[in-house]
Order: C-alpha cells, then sequence, then structure tokens
C-alpha cells in the first residue's frame, strides 16, 4: 500500500501573505487561488493550502527537509529578512541553529505564528 500526504490546510489571518512569505523564505512560488485556497506546492508534491480565517489561530509545526545548499539559501532570506530563528521548538535557544543527527536545523515563525522548521537531516537518522 502507497500512502502520500497530499495537501494540508493551514490557516491564515492573509493568506495571500502568509503564502508569499513561505514561499519567498523557501525560494518557492505561490500558485493561483484556488476556491478558498492560496497554495504553495513543495517540490515533493504535498501543497500547503492557506486558507484565511478571522479566529484565533492554533499554531502549527511544518518541517521542511531541504539539502545542506538549500538550508544555506534559505537560512540567509531567514537571517536578511530580520527573523528571529531558535535551534529548538521551544525557542529556548535564540540565535542559534541545531545539529541534530549530523545536521543542521533551525525555527522560525510564520506570520500567524506556525512554528517552521528547516532540516537537512531526518531526525533519528544520525549514527
Amino acid at each position: 500500500m502507497t500512502v502520500n500526504l497530499n495537501h494540508t490546510i493551514v490557516a491564515a489571518h492573509d493568506k495571500h501573505a502568509s503564502a508569499a512569505f513561505l514561499a519567498d523564505i523557501l525560494g518557492l512560488e505561490v500558485s493561483p487561488e484556488y476556491g478558498p485556497f492560496v497554495p504553495v506546492q513543495i517540490p515533493n508534491g504535498v501543497t500547503l493550502d492557506y486558507m484565511e480565517t478571522s479566529d484565533t489561530i492554533a499554531p502549527q509545526h511544518y518541517a521542511f527537509l531541504v539539502s545542506e545548499d538549500d538550508f544555506d539559501t534559505i537560512f540567509a532570506r531567514i537571517t536578511e529578512a530580520g527573523l528571529t530563528y531558535w535551534a529548538d521548538p521551544y525557542g529556548s535557544r535564540p540565535g542559534e541553529i541545531n545539529r541534530n543527527d549530523g545536521g543542521r536545523g533551525a525555527y522560525f515563525d510564520d506570520p500567524d505564528g506556525h512554528r517552521m522548521e528547516i532540516l537537512t537531516r531526518p531526525y533519528g537518522s544520525g549514527g
């Protein structure tokens, strides 16, 4: 049996701004609006469908596995944008990256408080 994640809905107060934020940071494009969604397709085929809400947003966590070279590029965008970043999901190590499993990782928040993560090695993959 093959099961793949196809899409997930990401709540946003401004779906266009939030989709553009993530696309800009990751070096992706925002797809044309589809119904109530502003999609950002990740290269592995998963789409993050941003949907606007005026309700309180419960922050979620989204982790993106990237190459070492892409990490450098994306991390440069994070720092150039002046975003706060952390080495851990709790935000207790600001201004640091982690080196878990022999790779690198960093967390940052999107405009709606979702905790985004870039990492170069899946957790548990180190020797």
